[in-house]
């Protein structure tokens, strides 16, 4: 990976030191992702080809979610790339952003050894799936670390009316570094996780587990931009992270980088470009 990976404290540690530095300067952007946009390379992708444009360099911070949006309300940060509406919405309503901006997306699917002992393949309800995963309590692994992914994972079982409990359902200690570092895991114990596919893909020369469910319009995972506030934080660089935004938003530029993504190595893209803009261009089309 071209640029360096944080996370936790030690992220939060180095990006305050650092941001210090250079808020007083512009043309430099730190933006806070969630981590699996950062796995997967597509943030650096975008990071590059902008400074390339522009000159403004853009560095970043990964962390899941919930820490992402935590580090960003300390002030440290100029922009924040997140997938957890709910979550979201409580910042931008606390006053450390100012708005939602739609980026793009991909889904969620959930995998599980090849032998399938709860029986889910090919069920297209993946709340249906995961009361069966609960009724047979057949071992499955959570993030459990309060990011977009477990989350949306929690979501799901609360939809299924299940607060999901006991030896079958384990919480990996180790959460906080990642959805690839949970479906390693997952794929060592041969149990069930929730994972966005991106990551599956990136890793299934990897591991054994295979997509069990998928395609339902609930694992749809949405990755928006929120510009921290500049009125809350002066220092902030909101006038290039605001350039960053359109750039990142504009169907000829960051959107198209997306959609051909993942393309020349999985055959697929990796992510779906979702902004105003490239829906308002697909629309007239």
């Amino acid at each position: 990976m071209k640029k360096s990976f944080f996370s936790g404290l030690l992220s939060f540690i180095l990006c305050a030191a650092f941001a210090t530095q250079v808020y007083a300067a512009r043309g430099f952007i730190l933006l806070a992702s969630t981590i699996g946009p950062v796995d997967s390379g597509v943030v650096s992708a975008l990071e590059d080809q902008f400074e390339k444009d522009t000159g403004i360099r853009v560095r970043h911070v990964g962390a899941g979610t919930g820490a992402a949006l935590k580090i960003s309300s300390k002030g440290n940060i100029d922009l924040v790339m997140v997938h957890a509406k709910s979550l979201e919405e409580k910042f931008i309503a606390d006053g450390y952003g100012t708005e939602r901006i739609p980026l793009m997306y991909n889904d969620f699917v959930i995998v599980g050894p090849a032998s399938d002992p709860a029986g889910i393949k090919g069920m297209t309800s993946a709340i249906d799936a995961l009361q069966k995963i609960a009724e047979k309590q057949v071992a499955f692994i959570s993030r459990g670390d309060k990011s977009g992914t477990n989350v949306a994972e929690l979501g799901l079982w609360e939809k299924a009316g299940i607060k999901p409990s006991g030896s079958w359902y384990e919480v990996y200690e180790k959460g906080k570094e990642g959805n690839a570092a949970t479906l390693l895991y997952t794929d060592q114990k041969g149990a069930y996780t929730f994972i966005d596919r991106a990551t599956w893909l990136s890793l299934q020369d990897k591991i054994k587990l295979p997509i069990l469910v998928e395609k339902d319009e609930a694992l749809l995972n949405y990755i928006s931009l929120i510009p921290v506030n500049p009125k809350k934080f002066p220092k902030a660089n909101y006038e290039d992270a605001m350039k960053f935004v359109t750039w990142l938003t504009d169907p000829n530029k960051g959107q198209k980088i997306i959609v051909d993504f993942g393309m020349d190595k999985y055959g697929s893209p990796l992510f779906f470009p979702n902004s105003p803009e490239w829906q308002a261009l697909q629309g007239k089309q």
